[in-house]
This record gives structure tokens, sequence and C-alpha cells, in this order.
């Protein structure tokens, strides 16, 4: 993997921030920023990907894939959960 330099410019007081986490935890500010960045950026993909998935959804919902009430997802998911033994809701018409 090569790497790329780039530059950002930031207020004194995030940098200071920073630095203090970065110390805390016996790191450079440079690794710091670089680990918050990489989370960000799998955080905005995760969302994007939830997103897209939503919409698929939905789009099969209005071509008449099931659907379940939410009082009966939520409770079989708690029974799941417990640790019950739980039959899967049964679907309900539009």
């Amino acid at each position: 993997m090569s790497l790329v330099s780039t530059s950002l410019k930031l207020s004194p007081e995030l940098k200071q921030r920073i630095q203090r986490l970065a110390e805390r935890s016996n790191r450079s500010a440079h690794s710091f920023m670089v680990e918050a960045l990489e989370r960000e950026v799998e955080r905005e993909e995760r969302l994007a990907d939830f997103v897209q998935q939503a919409l698929k959804a939905d789009g099969a919902i209005e071509q008449g894939a099931e659907v379940y009430g939410a009082e009966d997802v939520h409770q079989w998911l708690t029974r799941l959960a417990e640790g019950k033994p739980a039959k899967r809701p049964k679907a309900c018409r539009r």
C-alpha cells in the first residue's frame, strides 16, 4: 500500500484537543487523526449501504413483498434476545 500526504488546517483548539487525547493513549497526533478518519469513512460507507438496502426493501414492498407488524417483530426479537423460543411473526397484509 502506498501512502500519500495531505494537509489539514485545524483550529488551535482542535489541534490541542487531538494532541491531548493522543498523549493520553500513548499515540501520535497523526495516528490519532488517521484512526479517526478511518472510523468516519467506514461509518459513512455503512450509512450509504444501509440507505441503499432500505431503498431496495422499500421498492420490494411496493412490488408486493411481505411486511410485518412492528409490534410483532419487536416481541419476536425480545423473546429471541431473552433466549426464549419464538415463532417468526406472520406476514400481514398491506
